[in-house]
């Protein structure tokens, strides 16, 4: 087994037993030091780790960041939490609230945007209605990941499919094949949430209390880059069906969004100690990582001695949940396209394969970015946090429910 795989693996291992006996090894830099040692042993150089950092992640991960730290520290995040969340009456009603609002949200403002944003949201909703953290948490896992899966924005693989899948709309094709699967799985992740964790889903009424600005002129910074973030989106998603030529890249909507906070706002210097730069650090290491396991072959030769059957939604589908796991979404995807593609594969296969390889992060920790963006914002704030095991047991049994959902619909209907 190459060093890179060899890396990879105990980089899994570590997650896995990081809060058993007191080992407390932060994910990040977990991830770091499996870089440090694909680096230290030569499987891949200074220049090409370098250059395997995706700087358009990077930026737009910095931009998001940026504008979620002004939302927090302004207060206006929680005062938004109270106009969106005040007609949630039961703590059934809140988490769905959770699940569909974070679902409908990630279609259009991509998935780590959702875990930027709410992770804070969530863990105040958790104190103030006296509810499990952890189920809140889950509640947007699962509600990001379910709800990216609906758009050719929702994450990067999605846009890969949209880009080079040669779909004559994709917008229309994904809303079409995905939108009512997607909605039924999303009560599925409500009704496993509520059978594990039923002491959370108590009958009390909440309360819900208006939370004051803290810094006013920051809070009108904070509510002029949400705005942009949101009209951007949408005028991404209408340049895409009436001028295609004028598109332009999520990093840009990022940047362009953070923009009034760094260039007005005299808390900027504080703001930018304060963002996630433990979580940038992570994406940094696990380009490279990552690209080192590519280089390897490993995995591309295992695919091919597989002889998967690209004509297969069932397949397909198998093959994005479960490599994604291992050698990343994006990668996976960029692999196995020009192979769908030159096999002639139709719209559902493709569509299989964006959402296998999104559905991947339901699954497992390490499946999605933005559960590790997540976990890293809410052990940043207080502590708070969730193990592998303890995403693994509600993950693994959602995951095969959210998988045959899908399989039903694109291999059917």
């Amino acid at each position: 087994m190459p060093i890179p795989v060899v890396v990879l693996t105990l980089v899994f291992v570590l997650i896995a037993v990081r809060g058993i006996r007191r080992l407390r090894l932060p994910i990040w830099l977990i991830m770091l030091l499996g870089a440090a040692a694909v680096l230290a042993t030569g499987e891949i150089g200074p220049a090409a780790a370098l250059h395997a950092i995706d700087p358009d992640v990077m930026l737009f991960l910095f931009g998001v960041f940026v504008v979620g730290q002004a939302l927090e520290e302004s207060g206006y995040l929680f005062h938004l939490s109270y106009r969106a969340f005040r007609r949630a009456r039961t703590a059934d009603g809140l988490i769905l609230m959770i699940l569909f609002g974070a679902g409908a949200a990630s279609a259009f403002l991509m998935n780590d945007t959702l875990a930027v944003i709410g992770t804070p949201l969530v863990l105040l909703l958790a104190k103030q209605h006296r509810m499990s953290p952890k189920v809140l948490l889950l509640a947007l896992a699962f509600g990001v990941t379910l709800g990216s899966v609906v758009s050719p924005i929702g994450n990067p693989q999605n846009l890969l499919v949209a880009i080079h899948g040669r779909m004559d709309n994709p917008f229309v094709e994904f809303f079409r094949h995905l939108a009512l699967p997607t909605a039924i799985n999303l009560v599925a992740a409500f009704l496993v949430l509520k059978l594990v964790y039923r002491e959370s889903f108590h009958g009390e009424a909440l309360v819900h209390v208006r939370q004051e600005l803290r810094d006013r002129p920051l809070a009108g910074l904070a509510r002029m880059a949400l705005v942009s973030l949101v009209a951007l989106a949408l005028l991404k998603v209408a340049l895409a069906f009436l001028a295609p030529a004028l598109d332009f890249r999520l990093t840009w909507i990022a940047l362009a969004a953070a923009a009034p906070i760094l260039l007005f706002s005299p808390q900027r210097w504080r703001i930018l100690r304060h963002i996630d730069w433990r979580t940038l650090a992570f994406f940094a290491a696990m380009f490279v990582l990552m690209e080192s396991v590519w280089s390897s072959g490993f995995f591309q030769a295992l695919m091919a001695r597989w002889q998967l059957d690209l004509a297969s939604v069932g397949g397909v589908f198998a093959t994005g949940v479960l490599l994604s796991q291992l050698i990343s979404n994006v990668p996976l995807v960029a692999l196995m396209l020009p192979m769908l593609t030159h096999a002639g594969a139709d719209t559902p296969v493709l569509l299989a394969l964006a959402a296998g390889s999104t559905l991947a992060g339901n699954l497992l920790i390490l499946g999605a970015a933005s559960n590790v963006i997540i976990i890293q914002n809410a052990e940043k704030r207080g502590g708070h946090t969730l193990g592998f095991f303890e995403f693994a047991r509600i993950g693994i049994p959602l995951t095969l429910v959210n998988v045959l959902v899908y399989w039903l619909f694109l291999a059917f209907l």
